[in-house]
C-alpha cells in the first residue's frame, strides 16, 4: 500500500488544517521539519509520494504554480488537486497526476480521458450530490480514471480513526486502485486499509505529530 503524504499549499506555505475549515489553515508543525517553506519543509521531510492540494487555485485567490514544479521533482509522484473545474485546469508535467474532485467537477466527469478522481464525502455523503459513497464508488468503472480517491473531508486533521465497516462496503464497490484520506490517526488505522485492500492511504498529521513513523512517508510504504 503506498503512503501519501498531504500537503495544503496557502499564500506559499504548506499549511495545516482540520475538517476542511480552509480559513482556518495555519502554516504546518511538524515534529520532523522546522519551517514551513514547502521546499526546505521537503528536504527536510523526504516524503517519496506526495498529495497537494492548492488551497489559493481551489477557493480562486491565487495560484502555487510558480512552487509546484520543484515539489515535483523532490518526489516520485504528486497527486495535485488544483480544484480542477475543467480541462484547462490541468498541469502538465511528467511526475504529476492531475486530481478531478468531485466538489469542483461533479458535472463533467464523463469528459476527462485520465487522472485521477477524488471522491469528495462530507458527514458520510458524497458532494455535491448527497450520494451514498458505496452507490457512486460502483460506478466509478464506468470512466477511464487511473486511480480513485476517497477523501472524508471532514475527518482530515481530526486523527479521528477509521470505520471498518463502512471502508469494507467501499472497498467492495470499487474493484480498480481506491485510496483513502482522512481521519488516519494510527499505524493500526494503515493496517485495516492495508488488509481490506486499499492501495493507497493519503496521511499527515498523525505523522507530524509522530503517531506514524516519518519512515513510512519516506519509503512510502509501511515499514
Amino acid at each position: 500500500m503506498d503512503l501519501y503524504l498531504a500537503t495544503d499549499l496557502k499564500s506559499g506555505s504548506i499549511v495545516h488544517g482540520k475538517s476542511g475549515m480552509r480559513d482556518q489553515y495555519v502554516p504546518v508543525r511538524s515534529i520532523h521539519a522546522d519551517t514551513a517553506d514547502p521546499h526546505r519543509f521537503l528536504e527536510q521531510v523526504r516524503p517519496k509520494y506526495l498529495y497537494v492540494a492548492d488551497l489559493d487555485r481551489i477557493c480562486r485567490t491565487g495560484d502555487h504554480d510558480r512552487l509546484i514544479p520543484g515539489m515535483a521533482e523532490r518526489t516520485c509522484q504528486l497527486l495535485l488537486d488544483r480544484g480542477c473545474r475543467g480541462h484547462d485546469d490541468l498541469l502538465s508535467h511528467p511526475r504529476v497526476k492531475n486530481i478531478i474532485g468531485t466538489e469542483t467537477a461533479g458535472e463533467i466527469l464523463d469528459t476527462f480521458s485520465g487522472g485521477v478522481l477524488s471522491v469528495d464525502m462530507k458527514d458520510g455523503r458524497v458532494i455535491p450530490w448527497n450520494a451514498d459513497p458505496a452507490e457512486f464508488l460502483s460506478s466509478c468503472s464506468e470512466y477511464p480514471f487511473e486511480m480513485v480517491i476517497l477523501l472524508d473531508i471532514g475527518g482530515v486533521g481530526t486523527k479521528k480513526g477509521l470505520d471498518s465497516a463502512n471502508l469494507s462496503a467501499y472497498r467492495e464497490s470499487y474493484a480498480g486502485s481506491l485510496l483513502w484520506g482522512g481521519g488516519v490517526g494510527s499505524v493500526g488505522d494503515l493496517f485495516l486499509l492495508s488488509d481490506l485492500g486499499y492501495d493507497g492511504a493519503i496521511i499527515a498529521t498523525a505523522v507530524h505529530t509522530g503517531v506514524i513513523p516519518v519512515e513510512y512517508i519516506r519509503r512510502g510504504k509501511m515499514c
